[in-house]
């Protein structure tokens, strides 16, 4: 039984840094870990109690709970805008909070990387992403890091798929991140 991690990505932008670290964790994730890079982020609405009724919710907001639902836990990779999270990883965690207390994220593990033009790799935005990702009821994993500064440099002639220390960077959150589901990994 392979353990079910949903990626969630902070960045929108085709060329994101963000993105291909994603990518570099799902091609390098270590056996018995499937990783899902969920796409689809940028439809959903901004959260919004009055279109959240039963019956109704939006589409897209519906197949982020649905694919939420599925995973044992969640990988978020945030860049840092002005300082802090962004919007449409905010607005994901938002959704995925409720109906409160028995949201999707409620119980399961998660962790936070990611990487930003930088000196500290857009640690801010990483701990924001953590502080909400906890009060919205995931298990924050605060141990497993992986802020990488310098993306646009680092990054403009290499994949991060194609870096060996991002590459062990990501293979040890995701051991830890296993460990954290209670699903052994076959």
């Amino acid at each position: 039984m392979s353990v079910r991690i949903l990626a969630l990505v902070g960045s929108l932008r085709a060329g994101s840094h963000n993105r291909q670290l994603a990518e570099a964790a799902a091609k390098h994730a270590p056996e018995g870990i499937e990783i899902e890079l969920y796409e689809g982020l940028a439809d959903v609405p901004f959260y919004n109690e009055d279109i959240d009724v039963e019956g109704s919710v939006p589409a897209a907001a519906a197949r982020l709970r649905e694919a939420a639902g599925q995973a044992d836990g969640f990988l978020l990779f945030s860049p840092e805008y002005n300082g802090t999270i962004p919007a449409v990883l905010k607005n994901a965690i938002d959704w995925l909070s409720r109906p409160y207390g028995a949201g999707a994220l409620s119980g399961k593990p998660a962790a936070v990387v990611g990487t930003a033009f930088g000196q500290f790799g857009g640690v801010w935005a990483q701990d924001e992403t953590r502080k909400a990702l906890g009060i919205a009821g995931g298990t924050v994993l605060k141990d497993a890091k992986l802020s990488i500064p310098g993306s646009v440099t680092r990054f403009a002639e290499t994949h991060p798929a194609d870096d060996a220390e991002v590459v062990t960077g990501l293979t040890q959150v995701l051991e830890q991140l296993t460990a954290s589901t209670g699903t052994a990994a076959a």
